[in-house]
């Protein structure tokens, strides 16, 4: 059996996110793996408007979706330190999740992924997309997906 030294678990707002982190903090703890929370905060579709660097609203509504991202990481981390799990937190701007994603775990060395997944199919996939699919089709490395 493979023994995942170092586990990726990105986390968002969404309850499939937390289902994923109890999944991960139980492998992690049978395992005696390092595990990195992080999240990302999304390319803002606004970059391109001339109005973005000054519109107060905007640049408000990024700053306090960065706090409650911090807040979240943070939040989640002590249950990790509670059970002696050695975590640390990470943090990305600028890129889309599934591309954030596949920096950490390259930048960090982890060995596998455990994400959740809202389990999308047909339509509202092809709108919607998933950030699960991107993840799984790109990853060099093992991805667990976690569905409720």
């Amino acid at each position: 059996m493979t023994t995942y030294q170092h586990i990726l678990v990105p986390v968002d707002e969404s309850p499939i996110s937390y289902a994923a982190v109890e999944h991960a903090l139980a492998l992690a703890k049978s395992l005696n793996s390092q595990v990195t929370l992080m999240s990302v905060i999304a390319v803002d579709p606004f970059v391109g408007v001339d109005f973005y660097k000054v519109a107060p609203a905007i640049t408000d509504y990024f700053m306090q979706a960065e706090k409650k991202a911090k807040e979240r990481l943070e939040e989640i981390k002590l249950s990790f330190d509670r059970d002696n799990v050695a975590v640390s937190t990470k943090l990305l701007h600028g890129v889309s999740p599934a591309e954030g994603i596949m920096h950490a775990a390259d930048e960090i060395g982890a060995d596998l992924i455990i994400m959740g997944s809202h389990g999308r199919t047909g339509i509202q996939k092809m709108f919607l997309g998933s950030v699960a699919q991107n993840v799984l089709t790109q990853s060099p490395i093992p991805v667990l997906i976690v569905k409720i």
